[in-house]
Formats: structure tokens, sequence, C-alpha cells
């Protein structure tokens, strides 16, 4: 994690630079990366800015004075300029690379609870296989569904698609994987903050993409366990 030491701007913590600490078990993992990569483009970019100005006003071509002489190329100059962004670039693959494997691992002990999300033409459809094979929750575009889940537990989901690739995403939780025909894909995390937050497809799948939203509902255990028991009654 970035040291509370580290400041920008006078602040005495690193900004979430758009997103909020604490939401999910994703968020720990992928906002110091963040963060980093920020700070990063920041450095090269003011550092870059200070070349510029410094050839624009210190090597501007002054009058009366004799054209320098010029030369096709500087060996060191080259050798840096190319291999500084090589570094850069495998630095922050490789910890992507890290963080990757960190959220797409499997839950080493029994995950607590399964959620399936269907994506299809244009909205989703939610199952809770512990309130029943038939428990499932079906937007529409102009009726986007709610996504509950519990605060503080493990939710294993299980993504398909019904047509075309959909892209399961919740901006705040800076999570997102395909749906796709065919295929059955798998995340787990963990939610940490009870209050309700947005998602949407983030792949191109047809006319009314725009409109294919949900809602997640982060909720307490004991509430998450009352909507499953809805779930159950209205199979009834």
């Amino acid at each position: 994690m970035i040291p509370s030491t580290l400041a920008l701007s006078g602040c005495s913590e690193v900004s979430g630079l758009g997103f909020e600490k604490g939401l999910s078990s994703v968020n720990d993992i992928s906002l110091p990366l963040w963060q980093w990569a920020w700070i990063s483009a920041g450095i090269v970019g003011v550092f870059t800015a200070a070349l510029i100005l410094w050839a624009a006003i210190f090597h501007r071509r002054k009058t009366g004075v004799e054209f320098p002489k010029q030369t096709q190329y500087h060996i060191p100059v080259e050798v840096a300029y190319t291999l500084i962004p090589l570094v850069i670039v495998a630095v922050l693959f490789g910890y992507t690379a890290l963080d990757e494997n960190k959220i797409m691992a499997k839950s080493t002990t029994q995950v607590m609870h399964d959620i399936s999300v269907e994506g299809i033409q244009w909205s989703w459809q939610f199952g809770y296989p512990e309130a029943g094979a038939n428990a499932l929750v079906t937007g529409t575009p102009d009726h986007p569904p709610v996504l509950y889940m519990p605060a503080g537990e493990r939710v294993r989901f299980i993504l398909t698609s019904h047509d075309v690739d959909h892209g399961f995403w919740i901006p705040a939780f800076m999570i997102q994987m395909q749906n796709l025909p065919g295929v059955t894909n798998h995340l787990e995390f963990t939610a940490k903050k009870i209050g309700s937050f947005p998602g949407r497809c983030n792949m191109l799948c047809g006319r009314d993409h725009a409109r294919m939203i949900f809602t997640v509902k982060v909720v307490s255990p004991a509430e998450y366990q009352s909507y499953l028991a809805s779930l159950k009654a209205a199979q009834a």
C-alpha cells in the first residue's frame, strides 16, 4: 500500500484519483497500482515538459549567431529515451500482472455465496442459487435490475451470455469481466461498504447497449438473507 506520508499537492494522503478506498476487496488490490500509474505519468510529464521548456527558452536560435553544427544522432540520448520507457512499461506490466493474478485467484476456502449473471440484449438476469433454481431477477432496458450483495462476505459470480458479448462492469469496485456466449467465466470478490453502486455493460453489444445498466445494492448479511427468503417465498 502507498505510505500515508506520501503527499501530492500538500495532501496528507494520496488521492484515490476518482476511486474510493475500501469499497471492495478488488479496490484494495487495484487502487495502489492506479495511484502509482498516475504518479509515474505525472513525473514523466513534468520532466518532459521541463526539457521542452529548457530547449525552447535556453536553446532558441539567436539573431546573428551561427547555426550550430548538426549531427545525425546522439547514441547515449537515443539509448536513454529507448530504455527508460521500456523500463517504465515493464514495471507497470509486472505489477499489473501480479495484481491481476490476485484478483482472479480462486478462494482457498468455501465461497459463502454464488450469484449467476447472464447478459442478454439488453439487460441482465441475476440468479441466486441459495434461494432456489428459479430465483431469478430479470431486468429490461426500461426497468434495470438490482443486484444484491452482502457486505463483508465473499461472493462468486458465474458469468454467461445469452446472445452476444457483454461486459459485467462495476466501476466503483474497479472490476469488470466479460460475459461470452458459450463460455462460463468466474469472478470472486467481497463488497465492503453498504450502499448502492451503478453497474453497466462495457462491451458494445447492439442497439440498446447504453441502456444495459443495473444497480449493485450492498446490504448487511442479515438483510441479504431476508432478500433470499423473499425470493424463496416468491417461488412458492
